[in-house]
């Protein structure tokens, strides 16, 4: 069984004015999007400003999403990190903070993660998810190596279609997308689900176009263009337009 089918959020993490983690209020977040129709909470990702967070601080954010979240909806947390053995320790920690499964974008510069994977695993008493997101982690994880990789699931932000197809060819686990334009595609290839930005703002349209709703897949990339040209501040601003959350972020901080 995938960890779960649909719409997943990639959570934003929200500070006080003073810049101080709020968990309570992104667990209370979290909350309301699930009651929204969310089927997965990822924390401490890439959305989530993973890289401004203390080891502490992400331990705290999974203990409040996960305690906020009901059982049958996972939490995932953001593992990765620039070596095997960080994000091994990461992961250690997550899954004893309560989360269910975590998730690792692929180290920056290195063409062939499998090392790195295997390090991670081997931390990992539940399930691991792969991250390719070059956007963020260049080169990300070749196609081909995929099928070598000690995982359960792939997460693919980098908003390539073919490449996408790709993977549902020749990968055999979880697969979801991390982009907003092919919420409706992945539906449609009998992917597992999306983990999506968007879904702060918009859940509602991510799962229509997550069910083959056109019309919404069109209205959730203009949504997603807004959010995202100013990242992640602009995911941030427009979910406070939405829930009343707050707009601070470490980035650049």
């Amino acid at each position: 069984m995938p960890l779960f089918t649909g719409v997943g959020v990639a959570l934003v993490t929200l500070f006080r004015e003073d810049g101080a983690l709020d968990a309570p209020a992104t667990a209370d977040l979290a909350a309301q999007l699930v009651g929204l129709g969310v089927r997965c909470v990822l924390v401490a990702g890439t959305t989530g400003e993973a890289a401004a967070l203390t080891a502490e601080e992400r331990d705290a954010l999974v203990g409040a999403v996960r305690a906020a979240s009901p059982a049958e909806v996972p939490v995932l947390a953001g593992t990765g990190a620039p070596t095997g053995r960080q994000a091994a320790e990461l992961t250690e920690r997550a899954f004893a903070a309560g989360a269910d499964a975590v998730l690792a974008l692929s180290p920056d510069g290195v063409p062939d993660p499998r090392p790195y994977y295997e390090a991670v695993a081997k931390a990992a008493p539940g399930p691991l998810l792969a991250y390719h997101f070059p956007g963020a982690s260049a080169p990300g994880i070749p196609v081909d190596l995929l099928p070598d990789l000690p995982v359960s699931g792939l997460k693919d932000s980098s908003g390539d279609a073919a490449r996408l197809l790709h993977e549902r060819d020749v990968f055999a686990g979880d697969l979801y997308t991390g982009a907003a334009t092919l919420v409706g595609l992945c539906g449609a290839i009998g992917a597992a689900g999306a983990l999506v930005a968007a879904a702060n703002v918009a859940p509602e349209l991510c799962i229509a176009a997550w069910g083959g709703d056109a019309d919404a897949q069109v209205r959730l990339a203009a949504v997603d263009r807004d959010a995202s040209a100013d990242f992640p501040a602009g995911y941030k601003r427009s979910a406070a337009e939405r829930f009343g959350t707050s707009v601070v972020t470490r980035v650049g901080g």
